[in-house]
Protein backbone atom coordinates (compact mmCIF):
# COMPACT_ATOMS: atom_id res chain seq x y z
CA UNK A 1 0.00 0.00 0.00
CA UNK A 2 1.46 3.19 -1.10
CA UNK A 3 1.35 6.45 0.88
CA UNK A 4 1.33 9.76 0.46
CA UNK A 5 1.89 12.86 3.07
CA UNK A 6 0.23 15.87 3.10
CA UNK A 7 2.71 19.00 4.51
CA UNK A 8 0.10 21.53 5.66
CA UNK A 9 1.51 23.16 8.40
CA UNK A 10 -0.42 23.54 12.01
CA UNK A 11 -1.30 27.08 11.55
CA UNK A 12 -3.52 26.54 8.60
CA UNK A 13 -5.75 24.40 9.92
CA UNK A 14 -9.03 26.14 9.19
CA UNK A 15 -8.13 24.63 5.48
CA UNK A 16 -7.70 21.26 7.03
CA UNK A 17 -11.19 22.00 8.55
CA UNK A 18 -12.65 23.13 5.33
CA UNK A 19 -11.16 20.31 3.60
CA UNK A 20 -12.96 17.56 5.53
CA UNK A 21 -15.66 19.74 5.59
CA UNK A 22 -18.89 19.45 8.33
CA UNK A 23 -18.84 15.55 9.88
CA UNK A 24 -16.16 15.44 7.43
CA UNK A 25 -18.32 15.14 4.75
CA UNK A 26 -15.95 16.25 1.99
CA UNK A 27 -13.18 14.23 2.76
CA UNK A 28 -15.80 11.18 2.43
CA UNK A 29 -16.45 12.26 -0.70
CA UNK A 30 -13.26 12.43 -1.77
CA UNK A 31 -12.34 9.35 -0.33
CA UNK A 32 -15.24 7.65 -2.24
CA UNK A 33 -14.75 8.89 -5.33
CA UNK A 34 -10.90 8.43 -5.24
CA UNK A 35 -10.82 4.73 -3.41
CA UNK A 36 -7.93 6.44 -1.08
CA UNK A 37 -8.16 7.16 3.08
CA UNK A 38 -7.77 10.42 4.50
CA UNK A 39 -6.55 11.09 8.04
CA UNK A 40 -4.92 13.94 9.74
CA UNK A 41 -2.24 14.38 12.32
CA UNK A 42 -0.30 17.36 13.70
CA UNK A 43 1.37 18.23 11.14
CA UNK A 44 -1.41 17.84 8.40
CA UNK A 45 -2.81 15.04 5.96
CA UNK A 46 -2.14 11.80 5.34
CA UNK A 47 -3.40 10.19 2.06
CA UNK A 48 -3.37 6.13 1.92
CA UNK A 49 -4.31 4.43 -1.25
CA UNK A 50 -3.05 3.50 -4.85
CA UNK A 51 -0.37 5.55 -5.55
CA UNK A 52 -2.52 7.11 -8.90
CA UNK A 53 -5.41 7.63 -6.67
CA UNK A 54 -2.97 8.84 -3.93
CA UNK A 55 -1.68 11.62 -6.15
CA UNK A 56 -4.86 12.91 -7.97
CA UNK A 57 -6.17 13.34 -3.90
CA UNK A 58 -3.27 15.49 -3.55
CA UNK A 59 -4.14 17.04 -6.63
CA UNK A 60 -7.64 17.58 -5.07
CA UNK A 61 -6.66 18.98 -1.92
CA UNK A 62 -3.71 21.49 -3.48
CA UNK A 63 -6.66 22.81 -5.93
CA UNK A 64 -8.96 22.91 -2.98
CA UNK A 65 -6.49 25.08 -1.19
CA UNK A 66 -6.52 27.43 -4.05
CA UNK A 67 -10.08 27.81 -3.57
CA UNK A 68 -10.02 27.99 0.01
CA UNK A 69 -7.45 31.20 -0.37
CA UNK A 70 -9.35 32.97 -3.34
CA UNK A 71 -13.06 32.24 -1.90
CA UNK A 72 -12.43 31.66 2.18
CA UNK A 73 -14.70 28.37 1.95
CA UNK A 74 -14.89 25.44 0.12
CA UNK A 75 -18.48 24.44 -0.87
CA UNK A 76 -20.17 21.21 -2.32
CA UNK A 77 -19.89 22.82 -5.68
CA UNK A 78 -16.00 23.64 -5.87
CA UNK A 79 -15.25 20.25 -4.41
CA UNK A 80 -17.46 18.18 -7.07
CA UNK A 81 -16.17 20.23 -10.09
CA UNK A 82 -12.79 19.92 -8.68
CA UNK A 83 -13.04 16.31 -8.03
CA UNK A 84 -14.56 16.35 -11.99
CA UNK A 85 -11.21 18.32 -13.35
CA UNK A 86 -8.75 16.27 -11.61
CA UNK A 87 -10.42 12.83 -12.76
CA UNK A 88 -9.78 14.54 -16.67
CA UNK A 89 -6.33 15.40 -15.90
CA UNK A 90 -7.49 19.15 -15.90
CA UNK A 91 -6.68 20.67 -12.44
CA UNK A 92 -3.86 22.90 -13.92
CA UNK A 93 -7.13 24.87 -14.91
CA UNK A 94 -8.36 25.61 -11.85
CA UNK A 95 -5.94 27.85 -10.38
CA UNK A 96 -6.66 30.21 -13.60
CA UNK A 97 -10.84 29.95 -12.99
CA UNK A 98 -9.75 31.61 -9.44
CA UNK A 99 -8.03 34.71 -10.88
CA UNK A 100 -10.85 35.64 -13.17
CA UNK A 101 -12.89 38.44 -11.21
CA UNK A 102 -15.80 39.41 -13.48
CA UNK A 103 -17.37 42.09 -11.53
CA UNK A 104 -18.52 43.31 -7.88
CA UNK A 105 -22.19 43.21 -7.06
CA UNK A 106 -23.67 45.65 -5.26
CA UNK A 107 -23.12 43.83 -1.98
CA UNK A 108 -19.22 43.37 -2.40
CA UNK A 109 -19.53 40.32 -3.66
CA UNK A 110 -17.14 39.43 -6.46
CA UNK A 111 -18.58 37.13 -9.75
CA UNK A 112 -16.20 35.23 -10.85
CA UNK A 113 -16.25 31.93 -13.46
CA UNK A 114 -16.51 28.34 -11.55
CA UNK A 115 -15.72 26.40 -14.16
CA UNK A 116 -13.87 26.00 -16.97
CA UNK A 117 -16.81 26.35 -19.18
CA UNK A 118 -17.77 29.17 -17.86
CA UNK A 119 -13.97 30.91 -18.14
CA UNK A 120 -14.46 30.24 -21.90
CA UNK A 121 -17.78 31.79 -22.25
CA UNK A 122 -16.25 35.17 -20.83
CA UNK A 123 -13.03 34.82 -22.47
CA UNK A 124 -15.30 34.48 -25.65
CA UNK A 125 -17.28 37.90 -25.06
CA UNK A 126 -14.23 39.67 -24.23
CA UNK A 127 -12.89 38.99 -27.33
CA UNK A 128 -15.77 38.56 -30.18
CA UNK A 129 -18.60 41.34 -30.68
CA UNK A 130 -21.24 38.30 -30.70
CA UNK A 131 -21.39 35.44 -28.85
CA UNK A 132 -23.51 32.36 -28.09
CA UNK A 133 -24.00 30.74 -24.77
CA UNK A 134 -25.80 27.38 -24.84
CA UNK A 135 -26.13 24.74 -22.36
CA UNK A 136 -28.43 23.21 -19.73
CA UNK A 137 -30.08 25.53 -16.94
CA UNK A 138 -27.72 26.59 -13.88
CA UNK A 139 -24.42 27.32 -15.96
CA UNK A 140 -24.60 30.69 -15.14
CA UNK A 141 -25.45 31.75 -19.15
CA UNK A 142 -27.67 34.61 -18.40
CA UNK A 143 -25.71 35.97 -15.30
CA UNK A 144 -22.24 36.51 -16.36
CA UNK A 145 -23.75 38.05 -19.48
CA UNK A 146 -25.23 40.15 -16.86
CA UNK A 147 -22.10 40.88 -14.95
CA UNK A 148 -20.02 41.37 -18.44
CA UNK A 149 -22.67 44.20 -19.38
CA UNK A 150 -22.67 46.18 -16.29
CA UNK A 151 -18.85 45.75 -16.21
CA UNK A 152 -18.41 47.07 -20.15
CA UNK A 153 -21.24 49.70 -19.04
CA UNK A 154 -19.65 51.00 -15.85
CA UNK A 155 -16.17 50.85 -18.14
CA UNK A 156 -18.01 53.53 -20.59
CA UNK A 157 -17.63 50.84 -23.77
CA UNK A 158 -20.99 51.07 -24.03
CA UNK A 159 -23.46 53.55 -23.30
CA UNK A 160 -26.57 51.92 -22.50
CA UNK A 161 -28.00 47.82 -21.80
CA UNK A 162 -30.57 45.85 -23.60
CA UNK A 163 -32.15 42.90 -22.46
CA UNK A 164 -34.76 41.17 -24.03
CA UNK A 165 -36.61 38.02 -24.67
CA UNK A 166 -39.08 35.98 -26.66
CA UNK A 167 -42.56 35.81 -24.83
CA UNK A 168 -43.81 32.93 -26.40
CA UNK A 169 -45.77 31.36 -23.42
CA UNK A 170 -47.89 34.57 -23.75
CA UNK A 171 -48.69 33.57 -27.27
CA UNK A 172 -52.17 34.88 -28.72
CA UNK A 173 -53.35 35.11 -24.91
CA UNK A 174 -51.19 37.90 -23.63
CA UNK A 175 -54.18 40.49 -24.32
CA UNK A 176 -56.29 38.50 -21.76
CA UNK A 177 -53.83 39.00 -18.82
CA UNK A 178 -54.49 41.46 -16.29
CA UNK A 179 -52.83 45.11 -16.20
CA UNK A 180 -51.05 47.24 -18.23
CA UNK A 181 -49.10 46.20 -20.83
CA UNK A 182 -45.84 46.18 -18.55
CA UNK A 183 -47.51 44.31 -15.94
CA UNK A 184 -48.43 41.88 -18.43
CA UNK A 185 -45.05 41.16 -20.20
CA UNK A 186 -43.36 41.37 -16.26
CA UNK A 187 -43.60 38.04 -15.56
CA UNK A 188 -41.49 36.93 -18.63
CA UNK A 189 -38.57 38.97 -17.84
CA UNK A 190 -38.47 38.85 -14.24
CA UNK A 191 -35.52 36.58 -14.08
CA UNK A 192 -33.51 39.51 -16.07
CA UNK A 193 -34.50 41.86 -13.29
CA UNK A 194 -33.88 39.83 -10.75
CA UNK A 195 -30.17 39.27 -12.10
CA UNK A 196 -29.93 43.22 -12.65
CA UNK A 197 -31.14 43.61 -9.02
CA UNK A 198 -28.41 41.21 -8.00
CA UNK A 199 -25.46 42.97 -9.38
CA UNK A 200 -26.21 46.53 -9.66
CA UNK A 201 -28.88 46.86 -6.93
CA UNK A 202 -32.60 47.77 -7.10
CA UNK A 203 -31.93 51.30 -6.83
CA UNK A 204 -28.91 52.01 -9.18
CA UNK A 205 -31.04 49.80 -11.45
CA UNK A 206 -33.89 52.05 -11.22
CA UNK A 207 -31.90 55.42 -11.67
CA UNK A 208 -30.40 54.07 -14.73
CA UNK A 209 -33.74 52.82 -15.92
CA UNK A 210 -35.55 55.68 -15.77
CA UNK A 211 -32.64 57.89 -17.98
CA UNK A 212 -33.27 55.48 -20.44
CA UNK A 213 -29.59 53.65 -19.79
CA UNK A 214 -31.39 49.65 -18.96
CA UNK A 215 -34.20 48.43 -20.77
CA UNK A 216 -35.59 45.10 -20.42
CA UNK A 217 -38.62 44.07 -23.26
CA UNK A 218 -40.03 41.81 -25.28
CA UNK A 219 -37.84 40.58 -28.28
CA UNK A 220 -40.81 41.97 -30.60
CA UNK A 221 -39.95 45.34 -29.53
CA UNK A 222 -36.43 45.58 -30.72
CA UNK A 223 -38.32 45.39 -35.03
CA UNK A 224 -37.25 47.97 -37.06
CA UNK A 225 -34.73 49.59 -34.25
CA UNK A 226 -30.47 49.98 -34.88
CA UNK A 227 -29.44 49.46 -31.74
CA UNK A 228 -25.44 51.76 -31.67
CA UNK A 229 -23.43 51.87 -28.12
CA UNK A 230 -25.13 48.91 -26.85
CA UNK A 231 -24.56 45.63 -24.62
CA UNK A 232 -27.26 43.87 -25.74
CA UNK A 233 -28.27 39.99 -24.38
CA UNK A 234 -30.97 37.88 -25.40
CA UNK A 235 -31.95 35.40 -23.40
CA UNK A 236 -33.99 32.22 -23.94
CA UNK A 237 -33.04 31.95 -26.99
CA UNK A 238 -33.93 28.71 -28.25
CA UNK A 239 -37.20 30.21 -28.11
CA UNK A 240 -37.00 32.07 -30.89
CA UNK A 241 -37.98 31.19 -34.68
CA UNK A 242 -35.95 31.68 -37.68
CA UNK A 243 -37.13 35.15 -38.81
CA UNK A 244 -36.77 36.52 -35.26
CA UNK A 245 -32.79 35.43 -34.67
CA UNK A 246 -32.51 36.98 -37.95
CA UNK A 247 -34.11 40.57 -37.15
CA UNK A 248 -32.66 40.45 -33.69
CA UNK A 249 -29.12 39.80 -35.05
CA UNK A 250 -29.46 42.41 -37.50
CA UNK A 251 -30.56 45.02 -35.05
CA UNK A 252 -26.76 45.63 -33.89
CA UNK A 253 -25.04 49.28 -34.55
CA UNK A 254 -21.59 50.15 -34.22
CA UNK A 255 -20.04 50.25 -31.08
CA UNK A 256 -22.16 47.47 -30.02
CA UNK A 257 -22.26 43.33 -28.81
CA UNK A 258 -24.58 40.72 -28.39
CA UNK A 259 -24.48 38.03 -26.44
CA UNK A 260 -27.25 35.49 -27.26
CA UNK A 261 -28.06 32.69 -24.58
CA UNK A 262 -30.43 29.42 -24.68
CA UNK A 263 -31.02 26.22 -23.93
CA UNK A 264 -31.70 23.70 -27.24
CA UNK A 265 -33.55 21.02 -24.77
CA UNK A 266 -35.65 23.22 -23.73
CA UNK A 267 -37.37 24.41 -26.61
CA UNK A 268 -41.43 25.64 -25.90
CA UNK A 269 -42.04 26.66 -29.36
CA UNK A 270 -45.42 25.61 -31.19
CA UNK A 271 -45.19 22.13 -32.74
CA UNK A 272 -43.89 22.71 -36.58
CA UNK A 273 -42.01 26.20 -35.78
CA UNK A 274 -37.78 25.76 -35.73
CA UNK A 275 -36.13 27.27 -32.92
CA UNK A 276 -34.06 29.78 -34.78
CA UNK A 277 -30.76 29.14 -32.01
CA UNK A 278 -30.87 25.59 -33.53
CA UNK A 279 -30.74 27.33 -37.17
CA UNK A 280 -27.92 29.48 -36.57
CA UNK A 281 -25.75 27.61 -35.73
CA UNK A 282 -25.40 25.93 -38.92
CA UNK A 283 -25.39 29.04 -40.56
CA UNK A 284 -23.06 30.89 -38.80
CA UNK A 285 -20.87 28.92 -36.89
CA UNK A 286 -17.88 29.95 -39.56
CA UNK A 287 -18.37 33.78 -39.30
CA UNK A 288 -15.26 35.82 -37.87
CA UNK A 289 -15.93 37.60 -34.48
CA UNK A 290 -18.96 35.33 -33.73
CA UNK A 291 -18.22 32.92 -31.42
CA UNK A 292 -20.28 29.70 -30.37
CA UNK A 293 -19.65 28.24 -26.60
CA UNK A 294 -21.36 24.90 -25.50
CA UNK A 295 -21.64 24.97 -21.81
CA UNK A 296 -22.29 21.41 -20.22
CA UNK A 297 -23.93 19.66 -17.49
CA UNK A 298 -20.00 19.83 -15.74
CA UNK A 299 -21.10 23.99 -15.95
CA UNK A 300 -23.82 23.58 -13.56
CA UNK A 301 -23.45 25.50 -10.72
CA UNK A 302 -26.66 24.89 -8.70
CA UNK A 303 -27.85 22.39 -6.62
CA UNK A 304 -25.77 19.30 -7.33
CA UNK A 305 -28.92 17.16 -7.77
CA UNK A 306 -29.44 19.94 -11.04
CA UNK A 307 -27.01 17.94 -12.30
CA UNK A 308 -28.45 14.66 -11.57
CA UNK A 309 -32.10 15.84 -12.82
CA UNK A 310 -30.73 16.75 -16.38
CA UNK A 311 -28.95 13.08 -16.47
CA UNK A 312 -32.02 11.41 -16.08
CA UNK A 313 -33.93 13.67 -18.56
CA UNK A 314 -31.06 13.07 -21.18
CA UNK A 315 -31.18 9.05 -20.45
CA UNK A 316 -35.45 9.30 -20.86
CA UNK A 317 -35.43 11.03 -24.15
CA UNK A 318 -32.61 9.05 -25.73
CA UNK A 319 -35.15 5.99 -24.66
CA UNK A 320 -37.65 7.60 -26.44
Amino acid sequence: MFIYKLEIPVEDRPIVREIFGNLDENAKIIESELKVRISQDEAGLIITGDEVMTKAAEDVIRSLENIYYSKGEIDDQSLRYTLEMVKKGKSAGIKKILEDIVCVTSNGKPIKPKTLGQKQYLDAIAEKDIVFGIGPAGTGKTYLAMAKAVTAFRNKEVNRIILTRPAVEAGETLGFLPGDLQEKIDPYLRPLYDALFDIMGYENYLKLLEKGLIEVAPLAYMRGRTLDSAYVILDEAQNTTNEQMKMFLTRLGYGSKAIITGDITQIDLPPGRKSGLVTVQRILSKVDDIAFINLTRNDIVRHPLVQKIIDAYEMYEKRK
